[in-house]
């Protein structure tokens, strides 16, 4: 492994060195968020459903959560410089092809490569990053850096392509993209040596068929996960046919590493208890992080800001999270206790939530919402890294690599499962509040009445026809109502996450004290009577 000092030129600055990696660190985080900037901009400009929009989201999660653990090995063989310039490249071609196609079934193949390839690039990013700090605290600070980066990429993502998205079609964000890969990829490959940052393993003997098992099924899942509430559940052969094969898949990949040699993802890891329940809240946070898009949901629909507008109040959240994760690290390196700062992070995401309850109606000013998005920033900021950490090492450190990459599918699960719950409960929520609204105006003739005199005035003033008049009073009566079960949605759902929020923050701080019943009970018990 090459000596931290010996990686790059030795005219190469500490400064230009960092700016540099985070040059190459920021268009790979990029493309996390490049589908969903505009969901409706992208669908509209290729002609899709939103869903889809989505799921070319989900595709690439799910190629960059499949390669994760093969892509280690390629890292081993292939020299870094090269390596990463193979990345970028990728990257490049596959933005050029989604920026001139316009067909659905040649963009989701192309988010699938760019899954792959953004792990590419972003594995040698890391490794450089944990490469320019102290050995003593190179893992901590590492972590905080990349998650709390990714974190705050969505925010960003939205920030920085608003002005392009007011002023150009969809497609020019992957022209962008190429512009933003090329500068940092040049510098790196002008400043870096040609080293190895990992001994150099040979390339033989590729688990291809767990890799193709294991992706297929992050693909299956994914696709039920965010389909099948538009599809009704198994009540579509697509739907049952997906499961089917999901249920194979998943008895396939088991038995396939439970007989291999080295398996391409060791199951060993669940025997270790610390680690399921690391893996088992990010789960929750991820559900939890999910739910923050109906408050930029609301923002958009309700209040109607436009991209632009949301961008500069989600700063707010990106201020809070950069405040958590420098919290949230110095607490790492100090080694004090992980469940006070889990407690704390939930708990600020319960205020936020509670908090939000209260605040949703259909007007309101931007600086009522700037506290509570600096809370949910901090909260999360809290929360993420220390529970990556906790959750890696809670394992031997052979198995650490089969721990990263089976948390990636614990992200993955929760970004779908997040997906999932808004889908189900925004049908169901919004049409029940939408006719309880429409029925109650109904039932009270007077106060019915009087809106619709309401709006056929302000439309007449306008000098429109009577008849035209009361078609769209009745358009802005039907649009008061959608506005209105959208609110209640709104509320319904981040009732139900704070009731979750409040029994995760109650397991945390009782679970040392049940645990220790529990053995307790198990000691004391009497013996079994003798025959």
């Amino acid at each position: 492994m090459a000596n931290r000092h010996t990686i790059f030129k030795p005219w190469a600055s500490e400064w230009l060195i960092r700016a540099v990696i985070f040059l190459n660190l920021l268009p790979s985080m990029l493309m996390f968020g490049i589908s969903t900037a505009s969901g409706p901009n992208a669908a509209g400009y290729y002609g899709i459903e939103p869903a889809d929009v989505q799921y070319s989201m989900v595709l690439f999660y799910a190629s960059l959560a499949g390669f994760f653990a093969l892509e280690r090995r390629f890292f081993d063989f292939i020299a870094s410089k090269e390596y990463l310039v193979i990345g970028v490249i990728l990257q490049i071609v596959t933005s050029y092809f989604c920026y001139v196609t316009r067909d659905l079934y040649v963009l989701l193949p192309l988010r699938f490569i760019q899954g792959m390839a953004n792990c590419v690039t972003t594995s040698v990013c890391i490794t450089l990053v944990f490469s320019r700090l102290k050995t003593n605290r190179s893992r901590e600070i590492g972590y905080s850096l990349f998650y709390g980066v990714l974190l705050c990429i969505t925010a960003f993502t939205t920030l920085v392509t608003a002005p392009i998205i007011d002023a150009f079609d969809f497609n020019v964000l992957y022209k962008w993209m190429i512009f933003i890969y090329v500068p940092g990829a040049v510098l790196l490959v002008i400043i870096m040596n040609r080293i190895r940052l990992t001994k150099k393993f040979p390339l033989y003997q590729l688990d291809w068929a767990s890799y193709v098992v294991y992706t297929t099924m992050l693909c299956l899942m994914g696709y039920i996960l965010l389909y099948g509430q538009q599809y009704d559940w198994l009540n579509d052969p697509r739907i049952q046919a997906a499961s089917i094969a999901v249920v194979l898949l998943l008895i396939i990949h088991v038995l396939r590493q439970r007989s291999l040699k080295r398996p391409y993802l060791s199951l060993e890891v669940f025997r270790y208890r610390n680690y399921v329940i690391g893996v088992s809240l990010i789960v929750v946070l991820y559900v939890c992080r999910g739910a923050f898009n109906i408050t930029t949901n609301y923002f958009t629909t309700v209040l109607g800001m436009d991209p632009r507008h949301l961008s500069y109040i989600l700063l707010m959240n990106i201020a809070g999270i950069i405040v958590g994760v420098l919290y949230s690290s110095r607490w790492i390196l100090l080694k004090r206790s992980m469940r006070w700062i889990w407690i704390a992070g939930f708990s600020l995401l319960l205020i936020f939530h509670l908090w939000m309850h209260v605040l949703f109606a259909t007007q309101a000013d931007t600086p009522t919402f700037i506290v509570p998005l600096i809370l949910q920033g901090i909260g999360v900021g809290l929360l993420m890294a220390p529970m990556i950490i906790y959750a890696i090492s809670s394992v031997p450190p052979h198995l650490g690599g089969t721990a990263s990459a089976t948390g990636v599918l614990f992200r993955f699960a929760g970004f779908c499962i997040s997906i999932a719950l808004i889908n189900y409960f925004q049908l169901f929520s919004r049409k029940v509040h939408y006719n309880r609204f429409l029925d109650l105006v109904t039932s009270l003739d007077p106060l019915a009445t009087a809106k619709l005199v309401h709006y056929k005035t302000a439309v007449a003033a306008k000098g429109i026809p009577a008849d035209q008049a009361s078609k769209i009073a009745n358009g802005l009566l039907y649009r008061t109502a959608d506005i209105q079960s959208q609110i209640r949605f709104s509320m319904d759902y981040y009732y139900m996450i704070s009731c979750v929020l409040a029994a995760i923050i109650l397991l945390i701080a009782f679970a040392p004290y049940l645990n220790r019943t529990v053995v307790n009970l198990r000691n004391n018990q009497p013996a079994p009577a003798a025959y």
